[in-house]
């Protein structure tokens, strides 16, 4: 792994994010992949273009797209041999409202690990990029995790399900918990935004779950090579479909407290 093919694809994302504002001042489609799940026209020229880019930078590597992965069922998002990992709309539902938290993430998975990283966002013109063991960048300039050492100090970033089916009770017992034990919450739409703000030190932690892998992909290599941490929830190896914790590493101990152990209705005046 070299920075070559670093350049080769933090250029393939900036091209392929180009079309995602071109496309925002044309009539769009809106399909539902479910209740509340979008996809449009875009998403898909997204995904097409880039399989044809990576592919022409790295012949012969498999690719795991969020439009092209099929029928969901267990594991059908988790890689299967060494592949570029996609998601070529990170918030279509904000691409589709006008709100320009909207990302393009690319990540390249090889000998059982994310070795490569590139999260674009289009309407800001901002690129966080990163290969495995040099460190995490944004636009040419590197970036680091916060060092805010303490929850009541943190912003903290999350995201909800598409599917509430069984899951709201949990959604807003962690919201219960996180909101009134930190600086504040913000919900930005997107979770590759998210990850890289983590990484960027804007945000100190993030959480969420029943992501998938091409959400995090590239966004948990930003994050850990900036110097931060991700994991379930509970603080153990995350697998696919869990709940996501990663923060600045500083105050992950004490997420895992708020989002796993602590009562509802804990605050900072009743912490021992």
């Amino acid at each position: 792994m070299n920075d070559t093919l670093l350049k080769q694809v933090v250029a393939a994302a900036r091209e392929a994010g180009g079309i995602i504002p071109a496309n925002s001042r044309r009539p769009r489609t809106v399909r539902y992949k479910g209740r509340v799940d979008l996809v449009t026209e875009t998403d898909t020229a997204v995904e097409a273009f880039l399989r044809e880019k990576l592919g022409a930078i790295m012949p012969g590597i498999g690719f795991l797209g969020e439009e092209s992965a099929g029928i969901p069922s267990p594991g059908f998002d988790i890689p299967q041999g060494d592949c570029w990992i996609v998601d070529p709309v990170d918030g279509t539902t904000n691409f589709v409202h006008g709100i320009p938290f909207v990302a393009v993430s690319i990540a390249l998975y090889l000998d059982g690990a994310t070795r490569l990283g590139v999260v674009y966002l289009p309407f800001l013109k901002e690129c966080f990029y990163t290969r495995r063991g040099a460190g995490a960048k944004r636009n040419g300039s590197r970036i680091q995790v916060s060092d805010t050492r303490h929850c009541e100090e943190a912003l903290v970033a999350t995201g909800f399900p598409y599917s509430m089916n069984g899951e709201l009770d949990a959604v807003l017992r962690r919201l219960g918990n996180v909101l009134p034990n930190c600086r504040g919450v913000r919900r930005c739409g997107a979770a590759a935004a998210d990850l890289a703000y983590v990484a960027a030190g804007r945000f100190d932690a993030f959480y969420e779950s029943g992501l998938k892998t091409w959400d995090i992909a590239a966004g948990r290599l930003l994050i850990e090579e900036a110097g931060g941490r991700v994991t379930a929830a509970d603080g153990t190896e995350l697998v696919f479909g869990g709940t996501l914790l990663a923060s600045n590493g500083h105050i992950h101990r004490n997420m895992v407290e708020l989002l796993i152990n602590t009562p509802l209705g804990r605050t900072r005046e009743g912490r021992a």
